[in-house]
């Protein structure tokens, strides 16, 4: 299995397709790993170099208690592969890494797509109640220390969604979303501290000079919708796309209509 050591961490990653094509880099949600990606991979390899990672904290990838940069770690994979500039595909938290690895290295990104993913320092969105039950119940396993539950639990909140129930869903759907994130809970123990970036995005998002493409699902949290909204409008030139009938992973909800989606955004940026 392929892992690039860097301080403090043992990143694992995968890469599809010919190095010369044009990269897309993919990195995953909080509640995943890049095993997320694993049905848009065949796709996006007939003419796209494709790199994903986890993040620590994530899937394979080992990570010491030290702080660190989740866009050091983007770009150490990179350079690892040889890539100086890739177009980056982020998830919720990994659209935000994506997002600051934008405005800090801008020569790096060649075009930037987000699902259901807010800049850093995004103002508070008040909730729905159903969704503050959800937020105390994960604070409850929180403090009860109980991460398998706690998993469980932000799946529901997120992938489910409190406006939606998982039985008038796809059962396989269901499945896999508490499967990408159920093994998540043995990192809970890891405790490496993520180095903001300064200023925080949301107060220089209108620095954005590449293309974007800001999309969510119609029944995620409130936050991320408002989120959405916000980077189509801020962000001169912004597409915008909300997938209907899932929540915070349409990717994996509905991969091929988003694969439908993302490829021809590229292909209509010359990405």
């Amino acid at each position: 299995m392929p892992h690039l050591s860097v301080p403090g961490a043992e990143l694992y990653y995968e890469a599809d397709g010919r190095a010369s094509a044009p990269c897309v880099l993919l990195i995953h949600a909080g509640i995943a790993s890049l095993r997320m990606w694993d049905p848009l991979v065949p796709v996006l390899a007939a003419d796209h170099y494709v790199v994903r990672f986890d993040t620590r904290g994530f899937g394979r990838t080992t990570t010491e208690d030290v702080k660190f940069s989740d866009r050091d770690d983007a770009r150490d994979v990179l350079d690892h592969l040889g890539v100086t500039r890739a177009s980056v595909v982020g998830a919720s938290r990994g659209g935000r890494i994506a997002i600051d690895l934008a405005l800090e290295s801008p020569d790096r990104v060649a075009g930037l797509v987000t699902i259901g993913s807010n800049p850093g320092g995004f103002p508070d969105t008040e909730l729905t109640d159903e969704e503050d039950a959800g937020f105390d119940a994960l604070d409850d396993a929180y403090e009860d220390e109980d991460w398998p539950h706690l998993t469980e639990l932000e799946t529901a909140l997120w992938v489910i969604a409190p406006t939606r129930s998982a039985a008038d869903l796809d059962p396989e759907f269901v499945a896999t979303a508490y499967a990408l994130n159920r093994p998540n809970a043995t990192h809970r123990s890891e405790a490496p501290v993520s180095i903001p970036l300064e200023p925080p995005a949301y107060e220089r998002i209108s620095e954005l000079a590449v293309p974007l493409l800001a999309t969510v699902g119609e029944y995620d949290l409130s936050f991320e919708l408002a989120a959405q909204a916000f980077l189509v409008d801020a962000v001169p030139g912004a597409d915008g796309y909300i997938f209907s009938d899932t929540a915070h992973l349409p990717s994996v909800e509905h991969p091929q209509e988003f694969n439908e989606v993302l490829t021809a955004w590229l292909a209509r940026n010359g990405l």
